[in-house]
């Protein structure tokens, strides 16, 4: 299992700092930074970021925090959790995250996502109508920039390339590249049609119940002719020193930001008792280092993934317990899941 990739992933949720006061959002970003850095220096495989444009969150910009985290990192991979395609220029994004796999010396990657959230759709000027057909062009776009070669491509939603060279190139010729999914087969088939990497959000219910989507991806890839690469997921928790205190940290901020997001999505207040249900059974890694290395080995073996990436941040967990565990998760984590799927 040593080929096992473990990662980080937060959108930046902005923290309160130990007296209970949030911060500024410039200040969570240089939070983040930090968390990567310590990340780092801990051997954690990937940090990604992920792109919001709410008050809640502070990355809007993933690339923008990953070339700052390259400048102060030495060998930790930087990735988006998600870049939303559907509402940015393929051009543009594939510019920038050379750009930074260049600051990097190679580290860069990108997830692309169709965005579950929609507030960048109006805010950038794009009609929410158009939400499938706009991810359909840009992927197949983006999928012809990849081969870094001048692009003639013509579509319906913006403006045709015809022998267009882009800048600058990665040095490597390859910028990795994933498609991050919620659950729709035809994200997954779509992801084996360009050979693209599946990362799954899995962030609630029995992890298990995704077993189905891993293997049509498989099947469409060989159906395809494409390659089938290792699956990744990733899925919220929270760790510190016991299961309790994980739990009464992490539950007051994640109830604010899970019911200001319900509202938003006609859902009802969520409950102590569906949290508590969720954390045991489902797909939330909350708990003591021992009791997350658990579940987390037992969502890993039973799917069969490849890389496993934790949503560290969920509301506005204080500074000091996000950098704890940050630094469990690296520190105690990671080596117990080894161990344990060592057997």
């Amino acid at each position: 299992m040593s080929d096992l990739v473990f990662g980080l992933d937060t959108f930046g949720d902005v923290p309160q700092d130990d007296n209970g006061r949030p911060v500024s959002h410039a200040a969570a970003i240089r939070q983040v930074v930090d968390e990567a850095v310590l990340a780092d220096d801990l051997g954690v495989d990937v940090i990604a970021l992920g792109e919001h444009h709410r008050p809640e969150y502070s990355v809007s910009t993933p690339e923008t925090v990953l070339a700052g985290i390259a400048s102060r990192t030495s060998r930790i991979r930087l990735s988006s959790g998600v870049t939303v395609l559907s509402s940015d220029d393929p051009v543009r994004v594939f510019q920038r995250f050379a750009t930074v796999d260049a600051l990097s010396n190679g580290r860069a990657e990108v997830i692309l996502g169709r965005g579950s959230f929609t507030e960048s759709f109006p805010l950038f000027g794009y009609d929410l109508a158009d939400y499938d057909t706009l991810f359909e062009e840009k992927i197949e776009l983006f999928a012809k920039l990849l081969d870094e070669k001048p692009v003639t491509w013509s579509g319906t939603l913006r403006a045709p390339l015809k022998d267009a060279d882009v800048f600058p190139k990665t040095e490597s010729g390859h910028l990795t590249t994933w498609v991050g999914v919620g659950g729709s087969p035809q994200s997954v088939v779509r992801t084996a049609q360009y050979g693209f990497p599946l990362m799954l959000a899995i962030i609630g219910g029995a992890p298990e119940r995704f077993a189905p989507y891993i293997d049509l991806y498989r099947r469409a890839a060989d159906q395809l002719g494409t390659t089938a690469h290792p699956v990744g997921m990733h899925s919220p928790g929270f760790i510190a020193d016991t299961d309790e205190e994980a739990r009464e940290v992490f539950w007051p901020h994640y109830r604010v930001m899970r019911n200001r997001i319900g509202a938003l999505r006609g859902w009802p207040p969520i409950r102590r008792e569906e949290f508590d249900s969720e954390v045991e059974h489902g797909s939330l890694y909350i708990g003591s280092p021992e009791t997350v290395a658990r579940r987390m080995a037992r969502a890993i073996g039973s799917l069969g993934v490849g890389r496993f990436d934790l949503i560290y941040t969920a509301g506005a967990q204080p500074v000091s317990a996000r950098m704890r565990a940050v630094e469990l998760y690296g520190s105690r984590v990671i080596p117990m899941v080894r161990d344990i799927l060592a057997g």
